[in-house]
């Protein structure tokens, strides 16, 4: 089920095709979690109240955490497999098995499930070529486990951009804050 203006994503050299988390948002991400650890360390270095560097240290920790988790998490598949790998954990579905392919849409976010009697996976649109992604998924499955609401979101997956807007309007933030520690 391809849409005419989707590209097909190109297979490695091991058979598979591979998504992984869009780069707009682990960039302001990355750049977070760099100027907290910088923040971190002025303030260690000019001998601040330890209160800021325990509430530091306690925003940098989700903040790296979701960085890396979002930094390795990875989409595999190929014609009869797909492989969710997260840092530490990974887990694959066989597309004969799925006994269901839902989508849940809240405004912009969306969340494919990939359901089968034993287990199950759920995608967000937070990964690069998510229409890709979801026409590909729709390829492999068997058409008899694709709801019609699934069907219909992916002639036009919607793309959310909030949270790349709200990490960037985090990374200025801690950007001027930084700024206005050297200049006090």
């Amino acid at each position: 089920m391809v849409t005419g203006s989707v590209k097909r994503n190109e297979p490695t050299e091991d058979g598979l095709n591979n998504y992984k988390i869009r780069r707009t948002f682990l960039l302001p991400l990355g750049l977070l979690l760099l100027l907290s650890v910088i923040l971190l360390i002025t303030v260690l270095l000019q001998g601040q109240p330890k209160i800021k560097v325990v509430v530091l240290g306690l925003m940098i920790v989700p903040i790296a955490a979701l960085f890396l988790e979002s930094f390795f998490r990875r989409i595999h598949f190929d014609a009869e497999t797909i492989t969710v790998l997260k840092p530490m954990r990974s887990k694959s579905l066989k597309f004969s098995e799925l006994t269901e392919v839902e989508t849940l849409q809240v405004k912009k976010r969306v969340f494919l499930t990939l359901s089968t009697e034993a287990d199950f996976l759920i995608i967000s649109n937070a990964y690069a070529d998510f229409p890709l992604l979801v026409n590909s998924i729709l390829e492999h499955a068997p058409d008899q486990v694709i709801t019609a609401e699934t069907r219909q979101m992916a002639i036009n997956p919607p793309s959310k951009s909030s949270d790349i807007w709200s990490c960037w309007f985090a990374t200025l933030l801690l950007a001027i804050i930084l700024v206005l520690q050297f200049t006090s």
